[in-house]
């Protein structure tokens, strides 16, 4: 292993604070935590190389309660959408008014042409 990954360049904190380098791993932590690991505003030693977040898994929880909230802001309003849309639907399907009866009585063309055709025949 290389004495570059054991050791922590010196960095700016977000307080704009210093952070003196420092070797890895820090007295106090585990032996295992040998890699320098983290941003370039927080640096600190783990286990593996290439590590971003010095946290365990649970910190995506505490992290994304706002995602969580607009995540089901979004869908309930999706929700909303949905059953709107299923009652329009229903509404414009089965409230349309049925066949109206108009009081007129259909008959053929062919068949009114020839009862008056028969009917002027007869006056003459």
């Amino acid at each position: 292993m290389s004495e570059a990954s054991r050791l922590c360049s010196g960095y700016y904190s977000l307080n704009r604070s210093f952070v003196e380098p420092f070797q890895c791993p820090r007295r106090g932590e585990g032996a295992a935590l040998v890699y320098c690991c983290g941003f370039a505003d927080l640096k600190y030693c783990c286990s593996e190389p290439g590590s971003y977040f010095p946290y365990k898994h649970s910190y995506m929880w505490s992290l994304s309660i706002g995602a969580l909230i607009g995540l089901g802001i979004a869908a309930l309003v999706l929700l909303a959408f949905v059953i709107s849309v299923c009652v329009l639907c229903y509404l414009f399907l089965y409230t349309k008014p049925q066949r109206l009866d108009t009081g007129l009585k259909l008959q053929h063309l062919e068949a009114s042409s020839t009862q008056e055709g028969g009917n002027t025949q007869k006056q003459f």
